[in-house]
């Protein structure tokens, strides 16, 4: 006999695949990974504060 499926289920369980694959997809394009946003945000630190440091005091 065929099991019996609840199509309510399935159409809901199709539809978090195709989101999920459509995630995936989309972090590989534009996603950074955790090392990269460190790095770019140490780079950013970095110039601020040299920039800080060339500031003129103006009294």
């Amino acid at each position: 006999m065929a099991e019996i499926l609840n199509l309510n289920k399935q159409r809901k369980l199709r539809t978090r695949v195709a989101k999920r694959k459509a995630a995936d997809e989309n972090s590989v394009k534009f996603g950074r990974s955790k090392a990269e946003r460190i790095a770019t945000a140490a780079r950013t630190n970095q110039a601020r504060k040299m920039l800080d440091q060339h500031m003129l005091d103006e009294e």
